[in-house]
């Protein structure tokens, strides 16, 4: 049976998250869908597996709210369910860094659409810079980037303090699988006086979606966090929703294409 993946996040304030969390529950129930959801007082993060009509349909109630209005995601067609089953988690994050400064919605860096990523990252100014950890890392990346030599997201301020001090005059790029870690990771910088920083839209699911193979400067495999495994230029992605830009979240089962 073929499904579509669906990876997705929103960063906006939820004044009652439990309450959401019992709705997506009933919701993504319904349809028949399986994967991981975790909503937060920042807001919504997840990936999603099922049919491609029962998807849609759930994509549809999610942005019937004005709250997901303009939510983005990024869709792949799988073989099977990736997952074992649904879970949807309130969380006191939607991605944990566990550092309150770190917030998107007053420090997030600059978006620069998939498309125009090599032409930025190809400037000899630029400081590029992979927010994944060391075993993501080592499945593909971008060639020239940092590894920021982390286990665990939360390490994310060690290795600003270890590998960027001397960056603070440049630009800085930094990518992730789907997108959510670098709305922290730039968030983090900013707030830390680094002024100049620009994060990849809709991380590198992303950008293997919509620039050709052929002009890819993508080295090797994008791990995700589900049975997949792996994926890579040669997956399916199909037309998402919104504005095309968004991602899983934990190990066996994450939502938005990250790790938790």
């Amino acid at each position: 049976m073929q499904v579509v993946v669906s990876s997705f996040y929103k960063f906006v304030p939820i004044a009652e998250p439990h309450v959401l969390v019992g709705c997506l529950k009933t919701q993504a129930g319904a349809h028949g869908l399986k994967g991981t959801i975790l909503v937060a007082p920042e807001g919504l993060n997840g990936t999603v597996s099922g049919p491609p009509a029962a998807v849609r349909a759930f994509h549809a109630l999610l942005r019937a709210d004005p709250r997901f209005a303009d939510l983005a995601s990024k869709d792949a067609v799988a073989a099977a369910h990736p997952f074992l089953r649904l879970k949807v988690r309130l969380k006191r994050e939607i991605i944990t860094l566990r550092r309150p400064e770190a917030d998107p919605l007053r420090h997030a860096g600059r978006y620069v659409r998939p498309e125009d990523w090599n032409s930025l990252i190809q400037s000899p100014d630029v400081v590029l810079l992979d927010t994944r950890n060391g075993y993501e890392v080592a499945a593909g990346t971008f060639q020239g980037a940092i590894d920021p030599g982390i286990a665990h997201f939360t390490e994310w301020p060690e290795a600003v303090a270890r590998t960027l001090e001397h960056a603070r005059g440049r630009r800085i790029a930094m990518f992730c699988t789907g997108g959510i870690r670098c709305e922290k990771a730039s968030a983090y910088l900013r707030a830390h006086g680094f002024r100049d920083v620009y994060q990849l839209e809709g991380g590198i699911l992303a950008y293997l979606a919509r620039v050709p193979r052929e002009e890819s400067l993508w080295r090797g495999k994008c791990f995700v966090f589900d049975a997949r495994g792996a994926v890579d230029e040669a997956t399916e992605f199909i037309g998402s929703g919104a504005d095309d830009t968004s991602s899983p979240d934990t190990a066996a089962s994450g939502p938005a294409g990250e790790a938790p």
